[in-house]
């Protein structure tokens, strides 16, 4: 009963916080967990992750990915993985990653991307709330008239904390180098710079603690010189500098654009920006309001300390 309550507890006084806080909001565990890189052990391994979600006592969960990078893109993997994320006790916000749809390819070897993407709506994001058994309310994107087609792209405050997914797949945000071929990556940067400024905005508006952003692909990271003509996160990652310097509070980058091991996850800060990327399975993550650091990687043996921050 804890379990279920606790979503909506949180809820009720992120409610009862907006505008001036009459008192502390109290520290809160969420967590995130992803698919393995290959689809051998896909659904078992997702499996327990969620079972390893649903024995703690969270306030959400998110789904960073649905399914491995090679597994096909099917409507049959599709609706196993919905059907397996909504199993979850805790409620459970799915963020899309880039193999879910922007490394898709039909039968024939042809990208089969914005199909894919456009499928996935339709089946993930019908309604304004999480799934699992714990439904806790979002705010999608889809509900502002100009930007009806991107409901993948939700927000929720609890706790002090602003929330929110946005879809940047790993593969260089997805932007194609064949001339003529990138209507879906300039009409979903426009959709993202759109939905970056009204996280931030509402975040500054309610005097938020901080801010926490879900994604696939790590907006911060710079092209490595390989001779990549686009850096398809040049204008949000600019963006994410410019809100974030005139922001109070901290913004964490959770993604899953990994460069090395993930044996020991870290948050790595500069200024007021902290990214981490996070590996298959189940990471939790603490908010602490009574004592720094803001967010911690929850650890059994002692608490995680934040390395050079400010």
């Amino acid at each position: 009963m804890r379990k279920i309550l606790l979503p909506l507890l949180l809820f009720c006084a992120a409610v009862a916080q907006a505008g001036a806080y009459a008192a502390e909001p109290e520290d809160f565990s969420f967590a995130v967990i992803s698919p393995p890189r290959k689809g051998e052990t896909a659904d078992t391994a997702q499996r327990a992750a969620i079972e390893d979600t649903d024995a703690d006592n969270l306030a959400f969960v998110v789904a960073n990915g649905i399914k491995a990078a090679d597994e096909p893109c099917t409507d049959k993997i599709y609706l196993q993985r919905k059907a397996l994320l909504q199993s979850a006790k805790n409620g459970l916000v799915v963020s899309l990653a880039a193999g879910d749809w922007a490394e898709c390819r039909n039968a024939n070897g042809k990208a089969s991307a914005i199909g894919k993407l456009n499928r996935l709506r339709d089946l993930f994001f019908g309604d304004e709330f999480s799934i699992g058994a714990s439904r806790i309310p979002v705010i999608r994107q889809s509900t502002t008239a100009q930007f009806r087609d991107f409901p993948e792209n939700a927000r929720w405050a609890i706790g002090g904390i602003m929330f929110a997914t946005i879809n940047l797949p790993r593969n260089n945000n997805h932007y194609v180098f064949d001339a003529g071929r990138n209507g879906e990556f300039e009409d979903r940067l426009v959709a993202n710079r759109d939905w970056l400024q009204r996280v931030f905005m509402h975040a500054k508006r309610d005097r938020l603690d901080g801010i926490v952003l879900f994604c696939d692909g790590n907006p911060l990271a710079r092209p490595d010189g390989s001779g990549r003509k686009r850096d398809g996160f040049l204008e949000i990652r600019r963006q994410i500098g410019s809100l974030a310097s005139k922001y109070h509070g901290e913004v964490l980058i959770v993604h899953g654009a990994a460069t090395g091991s993930l044996a020991s996850p870290r948050i790595n800060w500069r200024d007021n920006i902290g990214e981490i990327a996070v590996g298959p399975g189940a990471l939790k993550l603490v908010v602490n309001h009574s004592s720094p650091p803001l967010f911690s990687i929850a650890v059994s043996e002692a608490p995680q300390a934040r390395n050079s921050h400010h």
